[in-house]
């Protein structure tokens, strides 16, 4: 098993947050870093996945207040699917122990018409991978954090 990092696919939302969370709380278990990765076509205007400078100096913050060792990156991709393939470049890169991601819901329409980020890294990753959702409102069933990998990804 790897010793590398932990790589989350992070956001500017609560499904970012969320994956931030858990990414952190795996790291300080393993004794591991957390590298940040946000990707999007490069214009927060029109990506609200893209993070801008007030986004990111508020993670950078969360992050040093962790105490956990990190790194943030964000690419510009021209097109939506390539988010999961930098995903996936990254934790290739870092030799991660595990990817950390964010779920979104979505429709069986929705997920045929459009694809999933959190399928593609799921199915294409080195490593294991974590896909986790907000928790939902009290008596809707949902509620505790984790993914059962049938919603659409970070960025997806």
């Amino acid at each position: 098993m790897s010793a590398g990092p932990i790589v989350v696919g992070w956001t500017p939302d609560e499904f970012g947050a969320t994956a931030l969370e858990r990414a952190l709380a795996e790291a300080r278990r393993r004794g591991l870093g957390v590298v940040t990765v946000n990707v999007g076509r490069g214009d927060a205007l029109v990506d609200e996945r893209f993070a801008h400078l007030e986004a990111l100096d508020a993670l950078e913050a969360e992050l040093a207040d962790s105490g956990v060792e990190h790194e943030v990156r964000q690419a510009v991709v021209p097109d939506v699917p390539d988010v999961a393939a930098e995903i996936l470049h990254v934790a290739n890169e870092v030799d991660a122990a595990l990817v950390v991601l964010g779920l979104r819901r979505r429709s069986p329409v929705g997920k045929l018409l459009v694809g999933s980020v959190a399928q593609r890294v799921i199915r294409d990753a080195r490593c294991p991978v974590i896909a986790v959702k907000p928790a939902e409102g009290p008596g809707d069933g949902a509620g505790d954090g984790t993914g059962d990998g049938t919603g659409d990804g970070v960025g997806g």
